[in-house]
């Protein structure tokens, strides 16, 4: 049964076209692989599913509810996630604040509850902080609770962020170029923890990134966007062969 479903989706900017008539359907625990060359439309499309941006016609539908009329925020509550091209942490927080945040923000608790420290607020912070924790070991970044995000490295900041989007149980997880900063080693490990995250908390995702190796080895589907137009769609085995994303990527000959 499909999660989410993207239904002749278009996206205008004046004269611009980003998008085209883009459909395809993410199903259920699957790692499904959104890829094209730059400026095809792929962060476009995360753009339209999130709510950042309103489709020009077409519809987005997530676990069978239509939610093109829906803002970011609702959206995230239903339970899409996101990471994002450019890393968006708060760099003077440490890594355990930047996870906490998220579940603090749509925690049961106000301002009355932590001006009093009634029950509810010590229950809802001691939660944010245990599944903070939980969530950091599983990707086996133990040990850097209290260090401040800005301070760490940029392949070490992508998990974090991974970590704190995961820190909402999202049912489905954009993923925008993840991979993007890390070396071999990085995205290695990268490409280890995005199963073992599916099999965890039975996370659907779906993957934009430009490093093929890592997209062919744990997508279930591949869809292709060129100029905002959906071009292929299979599994990995037949994406890779099709002559159409050969001459996206490379080109074609001049005579």
């Amino acid at each position: 049964m499909s999660l989410l479903e993207v239904d002749g989706v278009s996206v205008r900017f004046g004269g611009v076209r980003a998008l085209s008539n883009v459909t395809f359907h993410v199903n259920r625990g699957e790692i499904f692989g959104l890829v094209g060359p730059n400026g095809a439309g792929k962060t476009t499309l995360f753009n339209a599913v999130t709510g950042v941006v309103r489709p020009t016609t077409g519809r987005i539908c997530f676990d069978e509810q239509e939610i093109g009329h829906l803002k970011p925020h609702k959206r995230a509550r239903l339970g899409i996630g996101r990471t994002f091209q450019n890393l968006q942490l708060f760099g003077a927080m440490t890594v355990l604040e930047n996870l906490m945040l998220p579940v603090d923000a749509f925690a049961r608790r106000g301002i009355v509850s932590d001006a009093f420290r009634l029950p509810t607020a010590s229950f809802e912070e001691r939660r944010a902080s245990e599944r903070a924790r939980a969530t950091l070991h599983l990707l086996h970044l133990d040990g850097i609770d209290d260090q401040r995000a800005n301070d760490l490295p940029v392949g070490m900041q992508r998990r974090v962020e991974l970590a704190r989007a995961l820190c909402l149980r999202p049912k489905l997880l954009l993923l925008d170029e993840p991979a993007s900063g890390l070396d071999a080693r990085e995205t290695a490990e990268l490409a280890e923890a995005l199963p073992r995250i599916r099999e965890r908390f039975g996370t659907t995702m779906l993957l934009v990134d430009h490093d093929m190796a890592l997209v062919m080895r744990v997508c279930d589907h591949i869809t292709v966007l060129d100029f905002g137009e959906v071009i292929c769609s299979g599994p990995p085995e037949v994406v890779q062969k099709d002559e159409r994303v050969i001459r996206a990527y490379l080109g074609e000959e001049v005579a």
